[in-house]
């Protein structure tokens, strides 16, 4: 893809189509505007169907181009319909960003309880949406992007969890790891078809999943003593690092995990 980079805008993407995840709100859905402002077909999943149409009208009134596709990501035949359907209209998938996190459809499933204490089946929302949600995804487009052989792009957004643990988030800790572990093994298959597969762990980012956190001033100060930029994340702020990989300017990077985290893991 190195030829198509217009050295004057380096993070072109007209032509290109972009399914981000969970983009109905958060990261996804600042993702999802920073790929449409770079010119990007922007197809918009979520398991709200409102959330992810939106954001499409967002898009849409702004002069660019997104399509809702809600669908619940743990079900891989959800996903390969979604596929199948987005492509017929738009062309293939060119550009993965498995955004989709937390506990996916069941936030009920952030519950104070030790480790120790849960049950197997509480592990099930983090590792389904976490794990397998980047697994159905990858499976479904990775057909496509071959066939049309104009390079591609997987990017995963995982956590610092995945990276150096988190207390309390151990199921979540673990499926984030198995997703970043994923994408280095795609990139070692993909790189022959010029399809690149890349990680941006972020830390914590003002979404709607931490804001009774971020809202909390003291046990802000707190969480912010460990951070060398003292503020949390924006989801612009992976955005941005996300829309780069997107683009032809990264065509020589694969098989990274890029940190967002404002030097929360410095030396790691």
């Amino acid at each position: 893809m190195s030829e198509r980079i217009d050295r004057r805008n380096i993070l072109e993407l007209t032509g290109r189509t972009a399914l981000v995840t969970g983009a109905g709100q958060g990261v996804g859905a600042e993702t999802a505007r920073y790929l449409a402002a770079q010119g990007a077909n922007v197809v918009i999943n979520d398991y709200v169907a409102e959330r992810a149409e939106a954001v499409v009208a967002e898009i849409v009134d702004a002069g660019g181009h997104a399509v809702a596709a809600p669908a619940d990501i743990t079900d891989f035949q959800l996903v390969a319909d979604l596929v199948a359907s987005t492509s017929a209209e738009l062309g293939p998938i060119d550009v993965l960003v498995n955004n989709a996190g937390n506990a996916g459809a069941d936030p009920d499933a952030l519950t104070g309880k030790p480790f120790w204490e849960k049950d197997p089946a509480e592990w099930e929302p983090f590792l389904q949406v976490n794990l397998y949600g980047a697994l159905n995804c990858s499976r479904a487009v990775i057909p496509g992007m071959i066939a049309a052989g104009n390079g591609g792009r997987l990017i995963t957004v995982i956590s610092d969890a995945g990276r150096v643990g988190e207390s309390g988030l151990e199921a979540y800790s673990a499926a984030k790891a198995g997703a970043a572990g994923l994408t280095r093994a795609l990139a070692r298959s993909l790189g022959r078809y010029d399809i690149t597969a890349n990680n941006v762990a972020i830390a914590a980012t003002r979404t709607p999943a931490i804001t009774a956190m971020t809202d909390n001033e003291d046990y802000a100060k707190k969480v912010l003593r460990n951070y060398v930029i003292r503020r949390f994340g924006e989801p612009s702020d992976p955005a941005a690092l996300i829309t780069f990989l997107a683009s032809g300017a990264s065509g020589w990077i694969t098989g990274q995990t890029y940190p967002v985290n404002g030097g929360f893991s410095v030396n790691q």
